[in-house]
């Protein structure tokens, strides 16, 4: 396999043929043929016949070979940034860490070959598969280590552990009080465990953006130069998995600043467009700035703001405890409900697009409410709000987005990485009703699915499979009822997903007239059993026109 550096593949006409081309408008069938491109635009798309014909003689051609030719997929709610730097993490997912003993052993071997006083950050932790039974501490990890600030962030994103020498350097005592929108977890002597939950991450990450209590603080004070190469890292491996185009969910002055750095000197491969974090409002506002801005390769698109924290983990905001034993009902980022609407109404009447994180009910009514009082108070036709998650809405809730206009942006993945705790820790109904794609399709609201990566796989096949599968880990099934088909998956991760931010007259589907982005897969996507998705790979993934990434081998011919 190889990435193909983009700017050397610039190419002002291209075609793919002898593919099967899913278009992603609902009024196209999928059919035999291919796309044209001229200058970085979509000339023509049908029959190889047509498709030769619309292009000059020295165009390039690639042979799809049989394959899916699909839109670029769009991934509308993503961290690349944060990708691209866990890719250079030490990783401690399941299965492979598997208990607290593993977990040790893994930042113990880190530890051997890291310098003395230099930080360890581990990432993808979850604990609710561990077989301790327990949710590990400082004392844990100060096992692997005493030498080293260690901190292992949660799958969830939303919380981390950190040893003993950590919270000393971070000046974190037991005096340290909780931040509103997080919490720090004790023992029953009263004791820190090590344990952050939700804002209260950012008192032990090393000094970055302070975000307050406006979401979770993983925004480090890492060096411009290695966020910019976080983001190439990122946006290569993006490019291999077929991804053309992404939304990153919580941008802080850290990423833009990166962003902007490697879109002047090239390592932006993806088009990206980014979510302010809501702790910006005021400093957009005094300059009397609102999304959507930018251009088509980065972009300043909604503002993101957090209602609760993460059901993996106990911090969603359910109205009905939820948790293997009852004991979690959720938490919410604003302490003040007074407040949280408030600057919903103000980003709103501002001209923002808004998205919210919400997955409990509570919190999606909370959202819900907002976004209706600002609707009264400053009517928008098409304003797109969003509810990024909307893990589990229930069937009123459903009615009012619908009636608001409201989109839903899931991300199936977290079935396969999450759903047997889900299955455990929430009531059968609740469980199986969890993003109910299919009640929302029913109900009228436009819905998206995404990965949220790193917080789940960023390959969209991977993505695909569980949105058409809803299968956990362990083969188990949640919500069978409210699964999607292949060709819905890929709408809603291709034309819906641009619709999400206002770009659906430029991506999402393949039309004359719309930006060239194209994923070609080596199989049939569409005639490919569900549970083989995942094994299909990317042959060629187009940009602009151009070629982003090419499989070792892939045919592409003058």
């Amino acid at each position: 396999m190889r990435a193909v550096p983009w700017d050397d593949q610039r190419m002002s006409a291209l075609g793919v043929v002898n593919g099967t081309v899913f278009t992603a408008r609902a009024a196209d069938l999928p059919f035999r043929g291919g796309v044209a491109a001229i200058d970085g635009r979509i000339v023509a798309v049908g029959p190889d016949e047509v498709v030769r014909a619309a292009l000059p003689r020295d165009a390039a051609i690639v042979d799809a070979r049989g394959g899916s030719i699909l839109p670029g997929f769009v991934d509308a709610h993503n961290h690349l940034a944060f990708t691209g730097a866990e890719l250079a993490a030490v990783d401690v997912r399941s299965p492979g860490v598997a208990s607290i003993v593993d977990l040790v052993a893994r930042i113990a071997a880190a530890a051997e070959r890291t310098p003395d006083g230099e930080w360890i950050r581990a990432v993808g932790m979850n604990d609710a598969t561990f077989a301790d039974g327990r949710r590990p501490t400082r004392w844990d990890l100060d096992a692997a280590t005493r030498v080293h600030p260690v901190l292992v962030q949660h799958m969830s994103g939303h919380h981390a552990v950190a040893n003993s020498l950590a919270l000393e350097v971070r000046g974190v005592t037991e005096a340290t009080a909780n931040p509103e929108g997080g919490h720090l977890v004790r023992d029953d002597q009263g004791r820190l465990t090590g344990y952050f939950l939700d804002a209260a991450q950012q008192l032990v990450v090393t000094p970055g953006v302070d975000i307050g209590h406006h979401g979770p603080g993983f925004h480090d004070g890492a060096p411009l130069g290695e966020v910019v190469g976080d983001i190439e890292r990122g946006s290569r491996a993006y490019l291999e998995a077929g991804i053309t185009s992404i939304v990153d969910a919580q941008v802080t002055r850290r990423e833009l600043t990166a962003y902007q750095a490697a879109h002047r000197q090239g390592p932006l491969g993806v088009r990206v467009t980014c979510m302010p974090i809501s702790s910006q409002l005021d400093e957009f506002e005094s300059v009397g700035l609102a999304g959507p801005f930018g251009d088509d390769r980065l972009a300043i698109g909604p503002m993101k703001f957090y209602a609760d924290g993460a059901l993996t983990g106990g911090t969603a905001a359910f109205s009905t405890p939820y948790g293997r034993n009852g004991e979690f009902t959720g938490s919410l980022y604003w302490s003040s409900e007074e407040a949280f609407r408030e600057a919903i109404r103000r980003a709103h009447a501002a001209g923002w697009q808004i998205g919210v994180h919400a997955q409990g009910d509570r919190a999606i009514d909370r959202v819900l409410d907002a976004y209706e009082a600002a609707l009264a108070a400053h009517p928008r036709a098409d304003a797109r709000h969003r509810i990024e998650h909307c893990g589990g809405p229930r069937p009123d809730q459903i009615e009012r987005m619908a009636r608001l206009g409201v989109i839903a942006i899931g991300q199936p993945r977290y079935f396969h990485d999450a759903g047997d705790d889900w299955l455990a820790a929430l009531d059968g109904p609740r469980a199986h009703r969890l993003q109910p794609y299919r009640e929302l399709a029913e109900a009228g609201v436009r819905f998206v699915i995404s990965t949220d990566a790193p917080v789940a796989s960023y390959r969209p096949v991977d993505t695909i499979a569980s949105a058409v599968l809803r299968r956990t880990a362990s083969g188990a099934t949640i919500g069978v009822d409210q699964a999607l088909t292949v060709e819905e998956a890929v709408r809603a991760y291709t034309l819906d997903a641009a619709f999400s931010y206002f770009a659906e007259d430029r991506l999402g589907s393949l039309e004359p007239g719309k930006l060239a982005d194209i994923t070609v897969l080596d199989g049939d996507l569409l005639a490919t059993a569900p549970d083989r998705i995942p094994d299909l790979a990317v042959a060629t993934t187009i940009v602009d026109g151009n070629l982003a990434f090419a499989r070792a081998g892939a045919p592409v011919s003058r």
